[in-house]
């Protein structure tokens, strides 16, 4: 008979919470033992560890404390996998808090250079929909899964990730290194700490899972992840209520909630899994629009414009350029942006609502990929989130 095993949530912030951590590490300890076939609770925080509440205004947001993202509940050990083994993860329930919010941060985000913000929407939440005061006539259905899920790095992967992600840094892309500010549990990334130096940021996914995003992984799929330390240390955190494929705007509908897990440990399972795998049964169906209106989007952008995931290379060539070859990035861009001309031209809302929409229901689909050089990729959002 299977068992369950609780992580509760405590104190005001993760800062207080012992079951708590925002930095990735091997060093990591369990905050409590299962066995495969159990049930496993997480009472989660929201991504942004209560720096919002129904009183924030954008000047609030302006000035969060994105050192204190993301915190994760866990990790929990998880008795007989061994490295090289895989960690089957199946999702049984989550069930929201009341309350959860889309924030655009400044200097973050897809469009960070064209829609900065500060802006917030909150949500009040139950297991049907997400309505918000400052997004009026706009109801987005209940689409719940973990924002980020996974497993602890190894030794090897954390040098792996330092090394790429530092080379990307000095060469001038955006890539976040381990920051000691605010990092937990702080014995072991605070400035000083044994670790302060290797603590890997969560906002990227690596090898072991982490911030993938992914919106099919809701309720009754199953993650499957390579085992990287023995018990493989199983956590999850940064609960979406619901997200357009993209996430676009930096957050989705973000909430704290009430996670249920169960898994089963593959022995020797992890050889042939570099990044997870998702499998599921309904859950892309689910996620389909019935009325829909798209738009396509290609690599093109104005001459001298240098979008920010291009700035760190030849500014000067890119610049004199209307049109990109095969850039998927540049497609989605204009994409999104015509998306949110057209819901702001249709429905009537600021540039600002209509990114937090496009955060929170439409999606970025891959069209093609071969009509060089213009690449496609459409704008898809479902029609019935308005409020008729």
């Amino acid at each position: 008979m299977a068992n369950t095993v609780e992580i509760k949530r405590s104190g005001a912030t993760a800062k207080d919470d012992p079951n708590c951590f925002n930095r990735l590490h091997w060093a990591l300890e369990p905050v409590a033992h299962a066995r495969p076939g159990d049930y496993i609770v997480y009472e989660t925080r929201d991504a942004f560890d209560d720096q919002f509440n129904w009183s924030t205004t954008p000047a609030d947001v302006a000035a969060c404390d994105l050192n204190r993202v993301h915190p994760m509940t866990g990790p929990v050990h998880i008795e007989g996998a061994e490295r090289g083994d895989a960690l089957a993860v199946t999702i049984v329930d989550i069930a929201p808090y009341d309350y959860g919010y889309t924030v655009i941060v400044p200097g973050f985000g897809f469009l960070r250079d064209v829609i900065p913000g500060p802006f917030i929407a909150n949500w009040k939440l139950d297991r049907l929909c997400a309505v918000s005061d400052q997004i009026p006539g706009v109801r987005v259905p209940m689409c719940a899964f973990p924002g980020s899920i996974g497993v602890l790095p190894g030794k090897p992967e954390v040098a792996a990730a330092l090394e790429r992600e530092g080379a990307l840094a000095a060469a001038g892309g955006f890539a976040l290194m381990p920051e000691p500010a605010r990092a937990l549990p702080a014995a072991l990334f605070a400035e000083g700490a044994p670790y302060a130096a290797e603590g890997l940021r969560t906002v990227a996914p690596r090898e072991n899972g982490g911030n993938m995003d992914i919106k099919a992984m809701q309720v009754g799929s199953t993650v499957l992840f390579p085992v990287l330390v023995d018990g493989a240390g199983l956590w999850t955190g940064d609960i979406h209520f619901a997200q357009g494929d993209g996430e676009v705007c930096g957050t989705a509908v973000e909430m704290a909630a009430r996670v249920t897990l169960k898994c089963e440990v593959i022995k020797g399972g992890g050889k042939n899994i570099v990044f997870p795998h998702v499998t599921g049964n309904g859950q892309l169906r689910t996620t389909e629009p019935g009325r829909f209106h798209a738009i396509v989007g290609m690599p093109v952008k104005k001459k001298g414009e240098v979008p920010p995931h291009l700035a760190y290379l030849d500014s000067p060539k890119v610049a004199a350029l209307t049109n990109l070859s095969e850039d998927l990035t540049l497609a989605a861009r204009d994409a999104l942006l015509r998306m949110i001309d057209w819901i702001s031209e249709t429905r009537g809302y600021s540039r600002e609502q209509a990114y937090a929409i496009c955060a929170a229901a439409v999606d970025l689909r891959i069209g093609q990929l071969v009509d060089v050089p213009n690449i496609i990729v459409s704008a898809v959002i479902p029609l019935d989130i308005f409020v008729e």
